[in-house]
């Protein structure tokens, strides 16, 4: 297995039973997820670039919140429209987007 360069957190507010509700949920989290999705499969990325969907953070009034690892970068409020920018700025560019970090 490689390993990945950058493993992506995002909370859809998914619980262990699999239901997915709650601010993230509610919020656009899913939506967010998918857009990660989409658009690391666009740029090729899908070896270097891992995504995963998480539980709570505990801090929702935040959220959506994406984790961006190694770097331990937490973004807050996220949305589909900043998904560009992060991959963008972050991912490939080395750069936090400072405007989203909590």
């Amino acid at each position: 297995m490689q390993k990945p360069v950058h493993h992506i957190f995002i909370c859809t507010s998914s619980r262990p039973t699999g239901q997915q509700k709650g601010f993230c949920h509610n919020k656009e989290g899913v939506d967010v997820m998918m857009r990660f999705m989409e658009e690391i499969e666009d740029r090729e990325l899908g070896n270097e670039v891992f995504i995963t969907n998480t539980g709570c953070f505990g801090i929702c009034e935040k959220g959506p919140i994406v984790v961006v690892y190694p770097d331990n970068i937490w973004y807050g409020s996220v949305t589909p429209d900043d998904v560009g920018e992060i991959l963008d700025e972050h991912i490939e560019g080395g750069t936090v987007v400072d405007r989203l970090v909590i």
